[in-house]
């Protein structure tokens, strides 16, 4: 378990929240030219710009998208003749307007525009990243911030093609979009001229422009030229990366009827980047720790992680860069369709990874964040700045994949992917809408995919299917029921009025025929399905694909062996509704711990990180001083025979499963919720081998040891924390130590760490550190009261981002579990809003709620079981 929280969303601004609006079309672009002059003396560009367009009806007005863009001349022509236009600006609404005296016709004309920008701070637009060396030069413009580089019409159906190039000093070099067709001396002493081949149609959002002394490794694959670029010093730490998009590109190029259509790919590790990556096209950035690592001391997670994020992006050049929503209502045709692709190439290299089960951990966690009230449809309306950033979230990114895994797996992949590929082929280098996608998979498959995933697209929350079964007549009658599923008690027990196309695969067990896994389209509140006889219980998610909570009769479970009749996916599907049950109402605690009791014998990793993670929950919110004893002991009677059984430390030839396995273990046992003392003792030693030589230490291990360490750490250990900072090799392991220092128990210890992470030695990136002080038990209060009396010298650092700004401010505080912290919370969040965090906020609040409401509850009843069953475990 990784402590740094990997983002894959994109950078949000706060600047002109409510204001920023569509254009109105006066013009359509097809080309732009620009020329960019960085000046890293005094923090500012200079831009040449030449905009082809066509103007649709005269107009001595044309209006484009501009922000913190100072127009120096501008020029339009049409028709042959020029004039002199006036440029006037709409700080509010980002948009300037273009004036000329006499009208433009109807038809082609050209816009030329010098301009000088800022080389910002805020991550956003054309901004700084800094090095203890020097200035870079790097962009970020999804959603709306390419109109901070150059005016332009930034939106993303204005797709056009850009012929891009940049003077910059000599001894530096810069990436971008297209291939480098030329380098030249000038203009003036000091200089060279960049020039960058001319990119096919794409939205201003994907522009990238990268300036600085990058050095690269390279390779190929299918005929497309890679590489891998980073600051000095960090370039052969790209390896990896390399060798992970060689297989991720190539299985792409086979699954799709076209192949990788941006000519080369450059990835580059940017050392100041807010969000997780970016998909420009044929130039993706990432965060360093998402893209560079030393093969020496990388973990088999650290692996997962990068390949994951390149999987993701890459897929994006695809969906998003090649075929590209109209509107940013549908962006979900992006985040989810590349959250979705992102397995499939990652199953195909390296199966023991198991990333077909690791996706149903993904939608289950999907399935938690659309189970509250403050939830919204995958496809919503937003126009201003604030609506559109906020769309980048859970729902977007994980339950888009998860509804778009249960449809291929009710149609089927083939039939799936006849689908994606006519789709793509039908929209290529244009722009499409969620309508024209799931019209083109119906035609396609001949099946209801339209219907089916209208309703999940259109409509907030998620399914609940509760099934009844009946064996009479040697037939197994189940009769299947829906409604929404909420985590609030008093709403689930209510009628709901909406319902869904519901594919529901059914497995009737303990059948010895083949074809006892059926698979049924639910289109009404209640419908009734047949079965094969002989069926002892009935699975109501087979395969682990559906999207949605279920009920069935769970007394056969007592005498089914799990381990042997369900597969890995479905027994965490199982695990995971077994809580969401728990959640509700309809089950307890207890029952939970039943369950889990029941798969003592299981072994796999992913199931067993879904109860971990549970069980880490009920740690922190549902256990009492006085029942913690009690609970640590059961905690350690579950799982320390499964670490003894696969060894404290690494063996060789061990496989993949077990070796991630292992520091899931050493979280629990090592953690709050374990304290066991001989994987505490054992987590310090190999911290202190780690610090000497990362390397001697089993890579895998590191991360979880020194997170153990810190928790039971001084003063002395914070301090070694702390240099090593200065003094580590690679991204991974400044993140180790770095999040570390949030997982202290002293509190002096967290005060330092939360001065720290405000001042200027925390790259403003990573101002979560505040946030994962206050998920600690031991840091919540301080870092609370911390925000709201740094509140301002929070904002500013957040440098106007919304997910840097409401991450450190409210970010932690769902996890609290107290009535008076959730006032305090909403009381401040009402005096200090930021806009685009109103539906954040509200999960947020839910998520107190829920706690204190299971708290109440269950608090009793779990005392109760533990007495009961720790007592026989130590019989």
């Amino acid at each position: 378990m990784k402590r740094l929280t990997l983002c894959l969303l994109v950078v949000f601004g706060l600047a002109g929240l409510s204001h920023a609006q569509r254009l109105p079309e006066t013009a359509v672009p097809s080309s732009y030219k620009l020329v960019f002059s960085p000046d890293f003396n005094t923090n500012t560009f200079g831009g040449d710009e030449t905009i082809q367009v066509n103007v649709p009806t005269p107009t001595s007005k044309i209006v484009l998208n501009a922000a913190e863009i100072k127009f120096n001349d501008v020029n339009i022509e049409a028709a042959g003749k020029p004039q002199k236009a006036t440029a006037s600006t709409d700080e509010k609404n980002e948009m300037a307007t273009l004036t000329v005296a006499n009208p433009i016709p109807a038809g082609p004309a050209t816009i030329h525009i010098k301009f000088t920008g800022i080389l910002n701070d805020k991550l956003r637009g054309f901004y700084l990243s800094q090095t203890d060396k020097r200035k870079y030069a790097v962009t970020q413009f999804e959603a709306t911030d390419a109109r901070r580089a150059f005016p332009s019409f930034d939106e993303p159906n204005y797709k056009a093609t850009f012929d891009i190039s940049i003077v910059a000093d000599s001894a530096d070099t810069a990436i971008s979009n297209g291939k480098l067709e030329s380098d030249t001396p000038g203009p003036g002493q000091g200089k060279h001229t960049l020039k960058f081949a001319t990119t096919p149609k794409m939205s201003t959002y994907l522009v990238a422009m990268l300036v600085g002394d990058w050095k690269c490794v390279s390779d190929n694959v299918d005929g497309i030229p890679l590489r891998v670029c980073s600051v000095p010093g960090k370039e052969q730490m790209g390896g990896f990366a390399l060798e992970a998009t060689k297989n991720i590109l190539h299985y792409y190029n086979q699954y799709f009827a076209m192949k990788y259509p941006f000519g080369k790919l450059d990835q580059v590790a940017i050392p100041d980047f807010e969000a997780g990556a970016m998909e420009n096209a044929g130039a993706i950035t990432y965060r360093e720790s998402l893209l560079l690592a030393d093969p020496k001391t990388i973990s088999e997670e650290e692996k997962i992680n990068i390949a994951s994020v390149i999987a993701h992006e890459v897929a994006h050049q695809w969906f998003g860069d090649l075929v590209t929503m109209k509107w940013w209502d549908d962006i979900w045709l992006n985040e989810g369709f590349a959250t979705w692709m992102t397995p499939k190439p990652l199953i195909a290299w390296k199966p023991e990874w198991k990333q077909n089960e690791a996706e149903v951990l993904d939608a289950n966690n999907s399935i938690n964040g659309d189970s509250v009230v403050a939830t919204r449809p995958i496809h919503q309306a937003a126009e201003t700045r604030g609506e559109i950033n906020a769309l980048f979230d859970g729902i977007a990114y994980g339950k888009t994949a998860a509804v778009l895994h249960m449809v291929e797996s009710y149609i089927g992949p083939d039939a799936f992917r006849a689908g994606v590929n006519k789709y793509l082929q039908q929209h290529s280098y244009s722009n499409a809408t969620a309508t024209d996608f799931w019209n083109t998979q119906a035609a396609v498959s001949k099946k209801p995919v339209d219907k089916v995933m209208e309703t999940f697209v259109m409509q907030p929350g998620v399914p609940f299917v509760d099934v009844a079964m009946t064996n009479a007549d040697g037939k197994t009658k189940v009769t299947v029921s829906q409604k929404r599923y909420y985590y609030d008690s008093a709403l689930f027990a209510k009628d709901s009025d909406i319902t869904w196309n519901i594919p529901v695969c059914l497995q009737a067990m303990n059948v010895t025929v083949d074809g006892s896994r059926q698979c049924e389209l639910l289109t009404s509140r209640q419908q009734t399905f047949t079965l094969p006889a002989g069926a002892s219980w009935v699975f109501p998610n087979a395969g682990a694909a559906g999207y949605y909570r279920y009920a069935f009769d769970t007394a056969a479970l007592k005498g089914s062996s799990l381990l042997t009749t369900l597969k890995p996916e479905e027994r965490i599907s199982l695990v995971a509704n077994e809580w969401a049950l728990v959640r509700t109402g309809r089950h307890s605690v207890p029952d939970y711990l039943a369950l889990v009791n029941s798969l003592r014998d299981e072994r796999d990793g992913l199931v067993l990180s879904e109860i971990i993670n549970r069980v880490q929950y009920i740690s922190r919110n549902l256990i009492n001083d006085q029942d913690r004893p009690e609970f640590q002991q059961w905690v350690r009677s579950y799982f320390s025979p499964i670490l003894k059984s696969i060894g404290m430390m690494p063996k060789e030839g061990e496989s993949a499963s077990v070796a991630s396995l292992r520091p899931n273990l050493y979280a629990i046992l090592g953690g709050r919720a374990g304290e066991d003392p001989d994987v505490v003792a054992q987590a310090r030693k190999v911290t202190q081998d780690y610090m000497k030589d990362p390397a001697s230490v089993p890579p895998d291990l590191s991360d979880e040891a020194v997170y153990i360490a810190a928790v039971h750490g001084d003063a002395a250990l914070y301090d070694q924390y702390r240099a090593k900072l200065a003094q580590v090799k690679t991204p991974q392991e400044y993140y180790t130590y770095f999040y570390a220092l949030a997982n202290f128990n002293d509190p002096a210890l967290l005060q330092k760490t939360l001065d720290f992470g405000l001042s200027p030695e925390v790259r403003n990136q990573d101002l979560n550190i505040i946030a994962s002080v206050m998920r600690n038990p031991k840091g919540s209060d301080l870092a609370w009261n911390f925000v709201k009396a740094h509140w301002d010298d929070l904002m500013k650092k957040a440098g106007g981002s919304i997910s840097g700004a409401s991450g450190v401010a409210f970010g932690g505080t769902g996890t609290f579990c107290d009535a008076q912290k959730r006032d305090d919370v909403k009381a401040f969040y009402d005096a200090h809003q930021i806009q685009g965090s109103q539906r954040n906020f509200r999960q947020a609040q839910e998520s107190i709620n829920y706690c204190i409401d299971l708290k109440q509850r269950q608090e009793q009843p779990l005392a109760q079981w533990l007495q009961q069953n720790t007592v026989a475990a130590s019989q």
